[in-house]
């Protein structure tokens, strides 16, 4: 089992990051939240978790300890493997995440693609005593202050490859979408890397 990585970044793409650790380069599947914070040559520490398939060895990695145990648990959930496990953490905090499924708030866990009313209601059954304590402020999604998601946005997607001008155009552009309070940061550069990827 590989518990976690730790070296010097040296590639990210749209969904996963390559990092170099002792000489050899592991592919890491991570949420847009997680590649957000990693640099091209930089050095970086990943909680991982190795999925074995007949076909595959998958490492996927997290930014911390806390949101690998969380993708862990909801794979115990029947219907849920590791790529809904991944998108549930690319739309929620792991905290958001856990009051969801400990208040039954089926619209929280519902705006994940790829999990529909029955699927939410599957999760709260499953893990709802599994989830642990809810945190104090535990709030809805990975959600960010008005100005901040800019730079986090803007940064990810130089960090991605692109220049500065083309991070700049395409923030301006999702900024123009957000009406009220801002989606969270993986969302946004979603959204960003979709306008790019039509001018790339």
């Amino acid at each position: 089992m590989i518990a976690s990585v730790h070296g010097v970044v040296a590639a990210v793409g749209p969904d996963q990051a390559v990092v170099e650790v002792g000489g050899v380069g592991l592919a890491v599947q991570c949420s847009p939240g997680t590649l957000a914070g990693l640099r091209v040559g930089q050095t970086a520490r990943l909680a991982t978790s190795l999925v074995v398939r007949e076909d595959s060895l998958t490492l996927y990695g997290f930014a911390d300890d806390h949101e690998k145990q969380l993708f862990e648990l909801l794979q115990t959930a029947s219907g849920v493997g590791p790529r809904l496990a991944q998108a549930v953490l690319a739309v929620h905090t792991p905290d958001a995440v856990r009051k969801a499924i400990a208040n039954a708030d089926t619209a929280a866990l519902t705006r994940v693609p790829g999990i529909g009313k029955k699927g939410a209601e599957r999760l709260v059954l499953e893990l709802r005593d599994k989830v642990g304590p809810i945190p104090v402020g535990a709030d809805g999604a990975a959600g960010v202050t008005a100005g901040a998601w800019t730079e986090q946005v803007r940064q990810a997607l130089v960090g991605l490859g692109w220049t500065a001008g083309q991070a700049d155009q395409a923030v301006a552009a999702v900024a123009e979408t957000v009406d009220g309070p801002p989606p969270p940061v993986p969302v946004l550069l979603k959204q960003a890397i979709r306008l790019l990827g039509r001018t790339r």
